[in-house]
């Protein structure tokens, strides 16, 4: 069984920074595929970025240059440092986890941007 446990959300200020983590406690961690997703209120869930097994990262536009996603797979552990931050990066992040086609997912921590 997949659990994927997200920590690191809070509230900040505009222009301030948070760092996500999210501990996958599978022995497939290091063979999946790896993402950040965020949903705000009466919006649809988007991606924010991912991650494959061999590093090769994909960040939305909306978060080119500010946010960057990395793993360590010796901890089972993927990141999300979160830079320049804005209030409309105010939403509940989820992490989530791709393998053999199915999709995995945490509980969600929720990020806060004040103005």
């Amino acid at each position: 069984q997949v659990q994927l446990v997200e920590s690191g959300g809070g509230l900040v200020q505009a222009g301030g920074s948070l760092r996500l983590s999210c501990a996958a406690s599978t022995i497939i961690f290091s063979i999946s595929t790896m993402g950040w997703y965020r949903q705000a209120p009466g919006k649809q869930r988007e991606l924010v970025a991912t991650i494959t097994s061999g590093g090769s990262t994909n960040h939305a536009d909306s978060v080119k240059g500010r946010f960057t996603i990395s793993r360590d797979n010796a901890k089972s552990t993927v990141y999300l440092q979160m830079y320049s931050l804005k209030p409309e990066d105010t939403a509940v992040y989820y992490c989530n986890l791709v393998y053999d086609h199915r999709d995995y997912w945490g509980q969600g921590t929720q990020v806060t941007v004040s103005s």
